[in-house]
């Protein structure tokens, strides 16, 4: 009885010296885990931190990450951004953004292709299509540099990670919110994207939910936005003058819904027609706050560009391990795809979305 309480008691001491370590080495690398930050006028941010930090989420400033989108100066890529630069600042390490000009495929391979030469420490790139990325985005990863999607996708790529709105969910989202509001019957217009996986994807949600729970409202025209304000409302307008009595319509960006409400106003129907959206930019929030819009569906941008950011530095520090010899065995070490989740503005809740 004597030794089985004396092995309870050596135990218990042991677990407390064990835990006691663990407290201190903790303390210690608390000190050294905040790094601090500065950023220049080109999308570029870099950080310092304690070289002496024992935590591997201490980065290096040579280290830097590169995010790659297509259409760059729109506004929607400011959240994406906002959080891969949050998550640099706060691993010590410099995230930088670049892509495209233009909605434009070669242009966005063209810059994907010049990042890779600068073999960084990770990229984060989204597909303006899911076959003209694959290449570059493979080439990415045989040369060891760790490379995930965010927001649209390139499935055959061989790319670690894909973070986006669950697409599909999201279209039968907005779907409902539409048939509600049209109270189950009349006819709907759909501006969207053809060829871009992510819009392909929001659309079959659409239509499939609006067949399965709404079969009193049809669906009479699909057309091309383009990412293009001026040109979804052109297409949009040809679509009310051949259809006057539509009463619904979705758009699956934001830029083609802010292209509609222009086609709904100049029509003189503003308020016949609910409008359904999609993202948070400041012209599709203050078209809900007047009543043009009816709502919109608000992605999860914050969440791609953070978690691409951690995916891609746990890739480069080699902090993730699941299987042994992953690397050759051919074993994806993250999860193939996360959601980042939705949200549905509307006017009692868009003050709530815009930019602090």
């Amino acid at each position: 009885m004597f030794r089985n309480k004396g092995k309870r008691i050596l135990a218990l001491v042991m677990a407390i010296a064990l835990m006691t370590g663990l407290m201190l080495t903790g303390c210690g690398n608390t000190d050294n885990a905040s790094p601090t930050n500065s950023s220049d006028s080109s999308g570029t941010t870099s950080s310092s931190s304690d070289s002496s930090s024992q935590t591997p989420f201490a980065g290096s400033e040579d280290e830097e990450y590169y995010m790659v989108t297509f259409s760059s100066g729109i506004e929607y890529w400011k959240g994406c951004f906002k959080g891969f630069e949050d998550a640099g600042k706060q691993l010590g390490v410099k995230t930088t953004y670049t892509g495209a000009n233009q909605y434009d495929v070669n242009q966005e391979v063209t810059v994907l292709e010049q990042v890779i030469a600068k073999n960084p420490a990770g990229i984060a790139v989204t597909c303006i299509n899911p076959d003209a990325l694959a290449a570059p985005i493979k080439k990415a990863k045989d040369a060891g540099i760790p490379i995930v999607t965010f927001d649209a996708d390139s499935p055959s790529s061989g790319r670690y990670s894909f973070l986006a709105t669950g697409n599909k969910a999201a279209g039968a989202m907005a779907a409902d919110y539409l048939g509600k509001e049209l109270n189950g019957k009349g006819k709907v217009a759909i501006c969207t994207l053809p060829g871009q996986l992510n819009h392909e994807e929001r659309v079959a949600g659409f239509k499939e939910t609006m067949a399965s729970k709404y079969p009193d409202i049809e669906i009479v025209s699909t057309v091309n936005g383009k990412a293009d304000q001026t040109i979804a409302a052109t297409m949009m307008a040809g679509v009310l003058q051949a259809n006057p009595d539509v009463n619904g319509i979705f758009a699956s960006d934001a830029t083609s819904g802010v292209g509609v409400a222009t086609a709904v106003k100049e029509a003189g129907k503003e308020g016949q027609i609910k409008i359904v959206s999609f993202d948070t930019d400041k012209g599709t929030l203050d078209l809900i706050k007047e009543g043009t819009i009816t709502a919109s569906v608000a992605q999860g941008t914050w969440n791609m560009g953070y978690w691409s950011m951690m995916f891609l530095y746990t890739l480069h520090h080699d902090l993730v391990n699941p299987v042994e010899g992953w690397k050759d065995k051919n074993i994806n070490p993250l999860p193939p795809s996360v959601d980042t989740g939705t949200n549905m503005v509307t006017k009692d809740n868009v003050d709530a979305f815009y930019t602090k």
